[in-house]
């Protein structure tokens, strides 16, 4: 497969929605807790579940059963996807998501039984100025399933689910997504990233975003920065400051597409696909963060075989959808507590 021209009209363009839902097969929900100022975000993969994959690049992961998504192992494929935060506690919203599945009847089928597969990963809000002190009940495991009952095509960015509570460097964290339909082959590729960095998603001197050259479509909703000259800030200066502390942080995310993906291309796209949160948010995938992506693949019944050219260009795509997203997550997060968004909505 080429290399794309630079002309428009073989530049990729956002599907419908410009969410992860454009990929065909998936929904997503919200729930948070405002007083506890944290959320919940799971992804549905209808039927008979997603082909699934993991790749984790940070050093502080939290994460459930994702050794169950290694290739050679018994399933192959994901129900839900979670992410939450909560740190650790947040892991609870697997079980709720689960227990919603089993209800429907949606899971893995063995011995007569009916186990959803249920992957999920966490990132740190603990110390985000909202009310911790639960007690014996953390209000995860209901949020997951307070998530899987508001799923559908379209879902909050910002403030919402996973990225209620986040905090990304010195701004606002919160949830982002977009999605990109390949001109060539017409597969779709998504994105969705709970941003919760120790790294900043802006440049040094505050201006703008890491990930302004991937937006499309103007989907950004301000303008970009003023050029910087050559040896200006861009180049020399650090980030004024990373805004957390170490150990309080995390990105976490779902890539996919509509591709016929087998277990081990999928990995492949979760690898690339991080690639994405290295473009747009400096430094990443530290000692300190649980920088973890999941991948999922054909939803929707399509066969067929993807060609290592094609793997490669999709994996390139979702790379750019992953940096979009984050950039979204920036622009769309409004003020929460003592942390100012990076606009002032």
């Amino acid at each position: 497969m080429a290399i794309l021209p630079h002309d428009p009209q073989f530049l990729p363009k956002p599907g419908k929605l410009n969410l992860i839902t454009d990929v065909p097969g998936l929904t997503v929900g919200n729930a948070e807790d405002q007083a506890v100022a944290s959320g919940t975000t799971v992804v549905l993969a209808q039927g008979e579940g997603a082909i699934a994959a993991v790749d984790t690049r940070g050093g502080a992961p939290g994460t459930r059963e994702t050794d169950a998504l290694r290739p050679g192992t018994l399933v192959d494929r994901a129900n839900a996807i979670v992410l939450s935060g909560g740190s650790a506690f947040g892991l609870d919203a697997a079980g709720g998501a689960q227990s919603w599945l089993a209800a429907a009847g949606r899971g893995f089928h063995i011995a007569g039984k009916v186990v959803p597969i249920v992957p999920a990963a966490i990132l740190f809000d603990l110390a985000n100025g909202g009310n911790k002190e639960w007690g014996d009940d953390p209000p995860y495991r209901q949020l997951g399933y307070r998530a899987c009952e508001a799923a559908g095509l379209e879902f909050q960015l910002g403030n919402a689910g996973a990225g209620y509570g986040a905090i990304a460097g010195p701004v606002k964290g919160g949830l982002g997504s977009c999605s990109a339909i390949d001109p060539e082959s017409g597969y779709t590729v998504g994105a969705l990233i709970a941003l919760n960095s120790v790294g900043s998603p802006i440049t040094p001197d505050g201006s703008g975003l890491w990930a302004w050259p991937f937006e499309l479509d103007g989907e950004f909703g301000v303008s970009p920065p003023q050029p910087v000259p050559t040896g200006g800030a861009y180049r020399t200066k650090r980030p004024r400051r990373l805004g957390q502390k170490a150990g309080e942080n995390t990105t976490i995310g779902v890539v996919a597409t509509d591709a016929p993906l087998t277990v081990a291309q999928a990995q492949r796209i979760a690898i690339m696909a991080h690639d994405g949160l290295a473009r747009a948010i400096h430094p990443v995938h530290t000692p300190f963060d649980g920088d973890l992506l999941f991948s999922l693949g054909a939803t929707d019944g399509k066969t067929g075989t993807v060609s290592p050219d094609l793997l490669m260009h999709l994996g390139a795509l979702t790379a750019d959808a992953v940096a979009r997203a984050v950039g979204r997550a920036v622009v769309t997060a409004e003020t929460l507590h003592d942390r100012t968004a990076f606009i002032d909505i």
